[in-house]
């Protein structure tokens, strides 16, 4: 009968674990509002995705990556001045302060999606998944909406990504 039990209780022990898994997920400080993708025409390769990031915790914390299944890559990015020319500049991290925001907006930080695997429509929604430096990940349904330019815009996101 002793036999038994060894199942079950592999299958108690990994049951266990999968709750404390999910409760550190649920437990993590960031939250995220008016994230949106967006919609660039058929042809297009790329596109970026925009949001405000809030760090409800105590301690200061970092987006170190992000993926998607809707783009071959997804990388942070930033526009930077350079001699009177904006440039997109690929980030290592986009920090974000204990109890402060950060936003990701057109002309400033942003996540780059490129290599897109299918055209993106407006109204359709998007995976992106924020990996924290803690190891901790945040995964969000993204619409794809339409964004007017702002400041400098998404000037050169046509291409020329493999450099950065």
């Amino acid at each position: 009968m002793a036999h038994f039990a060894l199942p079950s209780l592999r299958c108690a022990l990994a049951g266990m674990a999968l709750a404390l898994a999910s409760q550190s997920v649920l437990a993590q400080p960031l939250s995220i509002e008016n994230a949106q993708v967006r919609a660039v025409p058929p042809v297009s390769t790329t596109t970026a995705a925009f949001m405000v990031m809030h760090n409800r915790g105590d301690s200061d914390l970092a987006v170190v990556d992000a993926r998607s299944p809707a783009a071959g890559v997804t990388e942070l990015h930033n526009h930077v001045d350079v001699d009177g020319v904006m440039q997109m500049r690929r980030l290592t991290e986009i920090g974000v302060p204990a109890g402060g925001s950060v936003e990701l907006a057109p002309g400033g930080l942003h996540l780059m999606l490129i290599d897109l695997v299918a055209p993106l429509h407006e109204g359709d929604e998007v995976e992106v998944t924020l990996v924290l430096d803690s190891g901790e990940t945040l995964t969000l349904s993204v619409p794809v909406q339409r964004i007017g330019v702002m400041g400098g815009g998404m000037q050169g996101h046509g291409g020329g990504h493999r450099g950065h």
